[in-house]
């Protein structure tokens, strides 16, 4: 058998000429060859004569090329034009900046056979820039009048090369392909073979069978990606982790706090905390009064700490979390829930179970607005239960920074809350044991890694997202993680009216905010997404800031907040609106996450057609936090039928996850997770959006084999092991870079 990391330039045609183009696509060797599946296939079996074709159709012809014409145009591109005859008629073929083709089709004296689609010329039916080929003597016209594949390319590499080189790894390298894939899980799914799989991916004898090769390689890329996942998860839930005693707490029991050196890594004993003997920590034990003790159970805590009732589902992933904290593993929890579902206050009473137990907790958000955000709320919240709350953040003075760093290491600030200053160096807990990572998606796995390390031995991690994810992509993206969805808001909460309004219109939207400013409300005016560069975004809302104060709102006070200004002036002008010294904002969409400012009743998004649906509906959840009625308007003039369905998608619903769903399908999950978390996008065939159900039964076969061998050491399994030690490298490389 031939090896399959036979370089790529061995393959018939490639050669070193053509072996850079090649390398450019990542592919280096037959393997890779193998493994680069087409993108779509063209059918050429449709052979009508010439009189039975119509414009729209893909067809192939196949007749003589009866004349031959180039002529120059003013712009400097040259247009080859030809005839091609068969015994109903003829057709235009036409090509543009290709004069080989003219000397290849002047040479030929026998048949021609094209494929295209069919257009309507200046005066007759034409088929523009169709693949050709030159029928010789010996020649079998079916061999070109087939299923036939088409492939990503780069810049220099011909598909009919990328045909010849897949070709000839089929010929040569596809009996060297091991099976990897479990026979149990082949049989229980009625999935074909590797490698006759490979061979009706890349040369299909029909549709049927491409079909059903399909099935197996978008099933194998799945259950190798949830395979991988699950033993990830095990492995962390294998850890030595903090058994917070939180049944204890529940009935009010008195809670043994146990000061016995530790060993040098913080190891815990079962169900005791164990940590360095020092004076920080006697000092913090000594100073725990009765009721922290023991005396008051945690619910009746929480109810006395949350100015009012949890919903069932908050109280539903309250006890999730709970559950998780509870045994001596390390918790890996992802909190799902749209805009005003209330993840701050089920993050609250994690955070309580774990002050009450005797460990600091701390809480990172992307922004210094947001991280200032939630150290007001929760040093509201938990006031009445004497826990202190700090704030740890770039724009602290010396002496706010130098008290903060130090009641964080004294273990005199029970809560630390801050951005990512809580990461750097000479940031020091005195027991840190729960952390809690708010917009998630705003940090790389790196910085969550980095304020994990700062606690006491495996502290537990909670991870809160306001963006509502499909759960096809909370599979593979967070397929490690345990899932809680806060699915219901709290009752009484305003639903926000959305409306669609053409750019004409704006003279009467403009009108409708100013009545609701007099009625004492505030407004947000969102300039538009102009392009992805931060300097142009700044101008454009400088523009349109302009325009506004010396124009429909002169008599207002409005204010500017934009990407480029700086973090100082950032927080100046945000802190004015909130308090309400501006009654118009206009901003980027720096405002999306987080800010909450409960007077604010319109939120005005210019161009938003221009906006993806998931960063509209962030957009959106910026009002509608207070009492008042509240209004979104989207001024667009939304002209295609993607940007119609976008907007009409918002006017319909505000349920976020339906919102994520009509995205993913618009925009695909590669945009929609966002490089920095598409590490376990890198899909070869499978598409998130058109294989659901089949990652569902993935997903499902995976969990069944691993409750059978949970560590994959059978003899069957071997080859499979292999394949996720090699698929969980990718994996953690993707993430560290």
């Amino acid at each position: 058998m031939n090896d399959l990391n036979t370089e790529v330039m061995f393959l018939k045609g490639v050669g070193p000429r053509l072996t850079p183009a090649f390398q450019k696509l990542g592919l280096l060797t037959a393997r890779d060859v193998l493994l680069h599946f087409p993108r779509r296939y063209d059918d050429r079996r449709n052979m009508p004569q010439v009189r039975d074709v119509h414009p729209g159709d893909w067809v192939t012809l196949k007749g003589r090329v009866v004349s031959v014409n180039s002529r120059p145009t003013g712009r400097g591109m040259v247009i080859l034009s030809a005839y091609l005859r068969d015994a109903s008629g003829s057709i235009e073929l036409t090509w543009f900046n290709q004069p080989w083709i003219k000397k290849a089709l002047e040479k030929h004296d026998g048949e021609v056979i094209v494929y295209g689609q069919i257009k309507e010329g200046r005066n007759a039916l034409t088929i523009q820039a169709p693949e050709y080929e030159l029928i010789g003597e010996d020649d079998d016209p079916e061999d070109f009048a087939k299923i036939v594949p088409v492939y990503a390319l780069t810049e220099g590499l011909p598909q009919k090369a990328m045909r010849n080189a897949a070709a000839n790894a089929i010929e040569k390298f596809l009996p060297s392909v091991e099976e990897a894939l479990p026979l149990e899980v082949r049989k229980s799914q009625k999935l074909k073979d590797i490698q006759w799989c490979l061979r009706q991916i890349h040369e299909p004898e029909s549709d049927e069978w491409r079909q059903e090769a399909r099935r197996r390689l978008v099933f194998e890329e799945f259950f190798y990606l949830q395979v991988a996942l699950a033993l990830r998860r095990a492995e962390t839930h294998a850890e030595v982790g903090i058994p917070f005693p939180i049944e204890k707490l529940k009935a009010g029991e008195k809670v043994s706090l146990n000061l016995e050196t530790s060993s040098a890594d913080h190891a815990l004993s079962r169900g005791q905390a164990v940590v360095a003997k020092s004076d920080f920590a006697s000092h913090l034990f000594e100073e725990l009064n009765e009721e922290e003790r023991a005396g008051e159970p945690l619910w009746d805590q929480i109810h006395r700490m949350l100015p009012f009732n949890l919903t069932g589902a908050q109280t539903r992933v309250v006890e999730e979390v709970w559950a998780d904290m509870a045994v001596p593993h390390p918790m890996n929890r992802l909190v799902q829930g749209d805009v005003g579902s209330g993840k701050t206050a089920v993050a609250a009473c994690a955070m309580l179970a774990a002050v009450r137990s005797g460990y600091q907790a701390a809480m990172m958000a992307p922004t210094e607005i947001l991280a200032e955000q939630h150290a007001n709320s929760l040093r509201r919240l938990f006031e009445p239960l004497k826990i202190e709350v700090d704030l740890i953040i770039g724009k602290q003075n010396s002496t706010e920074r130098k008290r903060a760093l130090k009641a964080t290491e004294s273990g005199a600030a029970n809560i630390v809350v801050g951005t990512h200053a809580l990461i750097q160096e000479g940031v020091q807990f005195a027991k840190l044991g729960f952390v809690v990572i708010d917009e998630q998606h705003r940090f790389g796995v790196m910085q969550r890694l980095a304020l994990r390390e700062k606690g006491l031995g495996n502290p537990d991690v909670l991870v809160m997202t306001a963006t509502p994810i499909p759960r096809t992509l909370t599979m593979t993206l967070y397929g490690d993680l345990d899932l809680s969805v806060i699915d219901e808001l709290p009752p009484g909460r305003k639903p926000i009216k959305t409306h669609w309004r053409p750019s004409r219109d704006r003279g009467t939207v403009y009108a409708s905010a100013i009545k609701l400013l007099e009625d004492g409300r505030q407004a947000y005016v969102v300039c538009p997404m102009v392009s992805e560069s931060e300097k142009m975004q700044a101008q454009a809302a400088e523009e349109l800031y302009a325009q506004l104060q010396m124009g429909v709102f002169e008599k207002y006070r409005v204010g500017l907040l934009h990407g480029q200004m700086k973090p100082k002036g950032k927080e100046e002008v945000m802190d004015r609106f909130r308090r309400h010294e501006l009654d118009v904002l206009v901003s980027t969409t720096v405002i999306e996450v987080g800010v909450d400012v409960p007077n604010s009743s319109i939120m005005i998004i210019e161009d938003a057609n221009r906006f993806g649906l998931s960063q509209l509906h962030q957009l959106r959840g910026r009002v509608g936090r207070g009492e008042y009625s509240s209004y979104c308007v989207l001024v667009a003039d939304a002209k295609g039928e993607e940007a119609r369905t976008r907007m009409e998608t918002m006017v319909e619903t505000s349920d976020g996850f339906k919102i994520a769903e009509v995205d993913l399908r618009l925009r695909g999950p590669g945009e929609l997770a966002g490089t920095k978390q598409s590490g376990n996008l890198d899909f070869k065939i499978a598409d998130l959006v058109q294989d659901g159900k089949q990652l569902e039964i993935a997903r499902q076969e995976a969990i069944a084999l691993l409750s059978r061998d949970p560590l994959l050491d059978q003899e069957a399994h071997q080859r499979l092991k292999a394949r996720i030690q090699e698929r969980r490298s990718k994996l953690a490389a993707a993430t560290v870079s």
